[in-house]
């Protein structure tokens, strides 16, 4: 006679719904061999630890402690489960650490606009490298849209395009732009008279393919026209940047920009600088967890966008 019930019992897997709290609750109290002490080192209470070896013990049907005067002791079931749980949970915090090592190693990925990168990112490392020794930083140049396919970690892109709701994004500075040249070509393309400054009608100006409509915007806010003005156009801001620099003209410079050579002396801003109603914004696939190196990176930008 055959029946589908032969062997139910003896194929039953044994602990498969196990709780792995259960085994932690359990492993503790064995090292310690006392419930009040495993309770402490795992931050829960006496009951609990109790009632999640007993729940343990139901789950296998063998006892696991004998318990006496407030003591226990492991059985010879709970002896060969000790041994088996210290193993488990060796090669588990042993691959845990492996993994979190392997996350500390990895490298992160900075996907940032290349003037903005060659003039205030690389300028800032050495004090990048000195506050985060421990993180791999790997810069990349571009701009405009991107994915995070190509192994971008962080994104650094101006807000002027739209880069879609499933990207985590947090502000890096407000972008503020004005008129700068070397400084001894400072009376050739600028008129002061009285502290009334404009612009000399011969002034070359220096545009950008990236930004076409920089200077009209410029104009614009200060109620000039700049019509019938001698120009010269390159294909990258930093081109126009460093046209500049070297006293060939007059060009629109975003302040992270040209801070530095501001302070060095090798431009002047002779209009200042205005508030452009653009930003920068920091760009990830998820919000980063706090601590992560990705939120230490992310923080190290934010604190050194005005220095």
């Amino acid at each position: 006679m055959k029946t589908d019930h032969v062997g139910e019992k003896s194929s039953r897997k044994v602990g498969r719904q196990l709780s792995l709290g259960g085994l932690r609750c359990f492993e503790a109290a064995a090292s310690k061999e006392s419930f009040t002490l495993a309770a402490q080192s795992l931050s829960l209470t006496h009951g609990a630890v109790s009632r999640a070896v007993r729940a343990l013990e139901d789950e296998l049907g063998v006892a696991l402690f004998e318990r006496r005067h407030r003591r226990v002791f492991l059985t010879p079931a709970g002896r060969k489960l000790y041994q088996a749980t210290q193993q488990a949970f060796g090669i588990l915090e042993d691959t845990t650490q492996e993994l979190y090592q392997q996350a500390q190693d990895a490298p992160i990925v900075l996907s940032c606009e290349p003037t903005l990168l060659m003039r205030w990112l690389i300028p800032r490392l050495p004090a990048f490298q000195e506050a985060l020794p421990d993180i791999n930083l790997q810069l990349v140049a571009g701009g405009g849209a991107f994915s995070f396919r190509d192994g971008t970690t962080v994104a650094i892109r101006r807000n002027d395009f739209d880069w879609g709701s499933n990207m985590h994004s947090e502000t890096l500075f407000i972008e503020k732009v004005g008129p700068v040249c070397k400084p001894e070509m400072l009376d050739q393309f600028v008129v002061d008279k009285g502290g009334e400054k404009y612009l000399h009608d011969d002034a070359l100006l220096l545009h950008t393919a990236t930004r076409p409509h920089a200077w009209h915007d410029w104009a614009s806010s200060q109620g000039i026209s700049l019509s019938n003005r001698p120009q010269q156009h390159f294909d990258h801001f930093y081109f126009s940047l460093q046209a500049a620099v070297a006293g060939i003209g007059i060009a629109i410079g975003p302040w992270q920009h040209v801070r530095d050579d501001i302070k060095a002396g090798l431009l002047v801003a002779p209009f200042g600088f205005e508030q452009d109603g653009s930003g920068y914004c920091l760009l990830t696939q998820h919000k980063a967890p706090p601590g992560s190196g990705v939120a230490k990176v992310i923080a190290w930008l934010q604190s050194n966008s005005d220095s």
